[in-house]
């Protein structure tokens, strides 16, 4: 009884504790958008998000133009590209102690930019003032952004334009690690991708083939003749046919949608086959989003019982895979596609649509 007794004591204060952390955390959190009264000494326009909530939060100030360290670049932004991670300023409470409780901790927004070296610090080697480069930095919707010269930024090809550089970075990535790390791609296999219409799907269906595997591409009925023209081998529009109740069967599964069960995918994946849960279909916090996620959980958990996996993960920035799909684009044999251009000051009306989760490609700011 006196264990009992402890442990439920125990289990109280800890609970209390979590209720106190939680009140303090969420009152105390906040940004640095109305610290400084004055103006910035050296100015730059931003895209700034000082609370959470819809598109509507977005606005367009002046901040401080960074300063690069000795191992940095600062880059003059020309364009940039938006992912579904920039409509977390709704402020999903499940990841709010990451983003801040009450307040964005970062009000910044963006990640894929491409633009021109202006400046490099005095460890910098391989870059020099005037190169055009590309890669992934937090704040990118932004006219500067500062990044360390041997991480995620590398020379853009010449063969690219600064939009279409600017669209690659996350949505890429994704696509090449999700595909060549987690699904184990080889040349002659036969690969399913659901969701190959957006903008990891458009990468995706690329990189597949670059990889000499035979592509199925999955889209509605108007985006059926794009994914054609951009490699895959065959596609199945989802308004008229269930890939998953065909007799074809396949060695790898790139699920961007996560629209059907566990037992839906085993059924069509040969008996060693990988199915990459790569996303939960279109864009933010859309209706089904929690009935999606739980059942990915739920076939991560369970395919750890039979031969066939069903694998998740999360991309990661580093030189060597931006080189990669640098020498892609250069080849030719992957060219990015890009759906709608905006201004840096119309970056709200960007979000809403992407949110809507129709988006044929990337969708793309123009900074300057």
């Amino acid at each position: 009884m006196k264990i009992k007794r402890v442990l439920k004591w125990s289990a109280s204060v800890i609970i209390l504790a979590l209720v106190v952390w939680f009140f303090i955390a969420y009152w105390t959190s906040t940004n640095e958008c109305y610290r400084n009264a004055g103006p910035p000494n050296n100015p730059m326009k931003a895209i700034v998000h000082c609370e959470y909530g819809s598109p509507d939060v977005l606005k367009v100030e002046d901040v401080e133009k960074p300063v690069p360290d000795d191992n940095q670049l600062l880059v003059r932004v020309r364009a940039a590209s938006l992912n579904p991670l920039d409509l977390t300023i709704r402020g999903p409470w499940l990841i709010r102690p990451i983003l801040g409780m009450r307040k964005p901790k970062d009000p910044r927004l963006g990640v894929d930019y491409a633009g021109t070296v202006e400046t490099v610090g005095k460890n910098v080697t391989q870059f020099k003032p005037g190169d055009e480069v590309f890669g992934g930095k937090d704040g990118a919707l932004a006219d500067y952004v500062c990044c360390l010269a041997d991480r995620g930024v590398v020379l853009k090809p010449g063969n690219m334009t600064f939009e279409q550089a600017a669209s690659v970075p996350v949505a890429a990535l994704t696509a090449l690690q999700g595909l060549r790390d987690k699904g184990k791609i080889q040349p002659g296999q036969k690969l399913l991708i659901n969701g190959a219409s957006g903008g990891v799907g458009t990468f995706a269906v690329q990189i597949a083939k670059s990889f000499g595997t035979e592509v199925t591409g999955v889209c509605s009925t108007r985006n059926v003749d794009l994914v054609r023209s951009i490699g895959a081998d065959h596609v199945i529009d989802y308004t008229k046919e269930d890939f998953t109740k065909t007799n074809q069967r396949y060695d790898l599964i790139f699920d961007l949608v996560g629209n059907h069960s566990f037992s839906e995918r085993r059924r069509i994946l040969n008996p060693n086959g990988i199915c990459v849960m790569a996303g939960i279909g279109g864009a933010g916090w859309h209706d089904g989003f929690a009935t999606r996620l739980l059942g990915e959980i739920n076939a991560y958990v369970r395919s750890r019982f039979v031969s066939q996996k069903f694998i998740a993960y999360i991309a990661q920035f580093n030189k060597k895979d931006m080189m990669v799909l640098a020498d892609l684009m250069q080849s030719g044999k992957m060219t990015p596609v890009i759906d709608r251009t905006y201004k840096l000051n119309e970056t709200a009306d960007a979000l809403r649509y992407l949110e809507q989760g129709h988006a044929r490609g990337k969708v793309v700011i123009t900074v300057q």
